[in-house]
């Protein structure tokens, strides 16, 4: 697509706000750029040209002509998404409107040596349409040669990053420091590459596809193996001075508490964590025969001590209710020092929520600063692949990136968005 820079802004910010706040009408858009009705058209009507852009339904008036609204086209563009874990890659390949087109997975190791170029090669497994080494989880939608352009690769990792554009990773659960991951990719894979914390990637995409299409400010907290936030202020994921805004799981409860995995005793992440909840479930047990003890000894103890929370076992389920009172009285605390509309929990926890909210409910409403008692705390359902639909939706949001977040990088996937690079 031809154009100046000017205009590539103009054409990108009617992209951004199409892609936050859903479908609009041409005069909502040149009120809300503050553009004029003519600039508007013009461009509305090269974007549609270019495939970006499909008119709609038309929004009812109260007197005159119904507007046509415009809304964006899903196959304009799509982004490959990796959540990086301890022992596994999730990659998934999505389109600009969130739509899964597939998803994979592998065995993954980070302490090794060519860790980066396996991850690589699981990256160019997908763009290559080959599956090479890959498992999938999902069946394609689309055939590789029929697939939207690839705008760029999001990673998410349990870890910080200082800045998404470079993505240097300090990640201790990986056994990473200052891992250049970022630039490796870019490196080998000759494509946009950006790189965050895996539970703000989650943001991201609450930002783009969920609570954050009607909340500006809101929180995400994530339960599961480890214990996550994400703070989004004024609709933008807040990040800290290093990247390392949001470490929840390392908020201190108590400093004589069981040491955790970061070397500090008595972090919320100790308690609450899938280590600390096996934990708690050995010492309520003290080695003593019956269910629980069963339940602890198979896979890890994991799936036992869920399953036996879940068929009613009472010491299984103070376990659970134990954490969730932990875990309420320190997202109170969270909740009243940022002040969010709403919070939204996820991660793979959730699965047992009902298990939790025996603790946590009580808990969370007794802690809260009396005028946030009603805050409305949701829960959403969870799927493995929802950590890689978070990276890529790093990919997905730069165009809608007002603060430059993405720096560079997001320069580049606006550019390919655009069609001003091959």
């Amino acid at each position: 697509m031809a154009g100046t820079d000017r205009g590539d802004l103009t054409r990108t910010a009617i992209l951004a706000l199409l892609g936050t706040v859903g479908p609009l009408s041409r005069t909502e858009l040149a009120r809300e750029l503050d553009l004029s009705p003519a600039t508007v058209t013009q461009l509305t009507r090269e974007l549609m040209g270019y495939g970006m852009l499909e008119e709609l339904d038309l929004k009812p008036s109260r007197g005159g002509r119904p507007a046509q609204r415009l809304g964006l086209v899903g196959s304009a563009g799509r982004a490959l998404g990796v959540k990086v874990t301890a022992d596994h890659l999730v990659l998934v390949d999505v389109r600009l409107d969130g739509e899964v087109l597939g998803a994979w997975e592998c065995a993954f190791d980070p302490s090794s040596p060519e860790a980066l170029d396996r991850l690589a090669d699981a990256v160019e497994a997908v763009v290559s349409g080959s599956g090479r080494g890959l498992t999938a989880r999902t069946s394609a939608s689309a055939d590789h040669g029929q697939a939207p352009p690839l705008l760029g690769i999001g990673v998410g990792v349990p870890g910080s990053v200082e800045d998404q554009a470079v993505g240097t990773v300090n990640a201790p659960t990986l056994g990473w420091q200052a891992m250049p991951v970022g630039e490796r990719l870019r490196r080998r894979l000759k494509l946009p590459v950006l790189v965050e914390n895996d539970v703000n990637a989650l943001a991201a995409a609450e930002r783009l596809y969920g609570r954050g299409r009607t909340h500006r400010d809101f929180l995400v907290l994530t339960i599961g193996r480890g214990v996550g936030a994400a703070i989004v202020a004024d609709g933008r994921v807040y990040r800290g001075a290093r990247g390392g805004a949001g470490e929840f799981g390392h908020v201190p409860v108590d400093p004589a508490g069981p040491v955790c995995g970061c070397g500090a005793r008595g972090c919320l992440e100790a308690y609450v964590g899938s280590a600390g909840l096996l934990a708690a479930a050995r010492a309520k047990n003290g080695g003593s025969a019956g269910p629980l003890a069963t339940a602890l000894a198979k896979d890890g103890g994991w799936a036992g001590l869920t399953g036996l929370g879940a068929a009613g076992d009472p010491a299984a389920r103070e376990v659970f209710a134990e954490a969730g009172a932990v875990l309420g009285r320190a997202a109170a605390g969270l909740i009243n020092v940022v002040d969010p509309e709403v919070v939204v929990v996820l991660g793979e926890g959730t699965a047992d929520w009902p298990l939790w909210q025996v603790g946590f409910d009580p808990a969370v409403r007794a802690q809260l600063y009396p005028g946030r008692r009603d805050i409305s705390i949701e829960v959403e359902s969870w799927d493995d692949t929802s950590w890689a639909q978070g990276a890529a939706a790093l990919v997905l949001a730069t165009p809608f990136d007002a603060a430059g977040a993405a720096g560079e990088q997001g320069r580049l996937v606006r550019a390919r968005l655009i069609g001003t690079t091959p």
